[in-house]
């Protein structure tokens, strides 16, 4: 599974760069090494394939991915009617998503991966950090 979904990244990312102009897909890969198993490793890889390429959970449960893995790409694929903070709490539920989540919001606040820190960037870091704070505060019983 771990090998489709790395082929499946990279040939659904190749063309992309990221903000600092290096290939995109260095950045799931990189999410993808923070994981402890098959499962958070292959949604690592593939937790921006649905919101930033053609392809559609569909799509992924068709080559044969299973739910667990479908259920937590739904999650981190932010539908863009939905608050982006609401997006990232409803993320809290599914341990696989939070994991893949939280490894993807540190990454995405590493600064070193740029040449050049603007304006836009420190308010899109404090963004970050303000989703790095839900999802690492520990769930009350209420909440599940």
């Amino acid at each position: 599974m771990t090998k489709k979904a790395m082929k499946l990244c990279f040939e659904a990312h190749k063309e992309q760069v990221d903000k600092s102009g290096l290939p995109y897909v260095f950045h799931p890969f990189h999410v993808a090494v923070q994981m402890q198993d098959e499962v958070t490793t292959t949604v690592a890889l593939l937790h921006d394939v649905v919101e930033d390429t053609d392809y559609s959970i569909k799509d992924l449960i068709d080559m044969g991915f299973p739910q667990a893995v479908t259920d937590a790409l739904s999650l981190l694929t932010h539908d863009k009617s939905v608050g982006y903070f609401d997006y990232v709490s409803s993320i809290k539920s599914n341990p696989v998503a939070r994991a893949v989540k939280i490894a993807d919001l540190k990454h995405n606040s590493d600064l070193s991966r740029l040449d050049i820190i603007t304006d836009d960037d420190m308010t899109r870091i404090e963004k970050y950090r303000r989703s790095l704070s839900i999802l690492l505060e520990p769930e009350k019983p209420d909440d599940k």
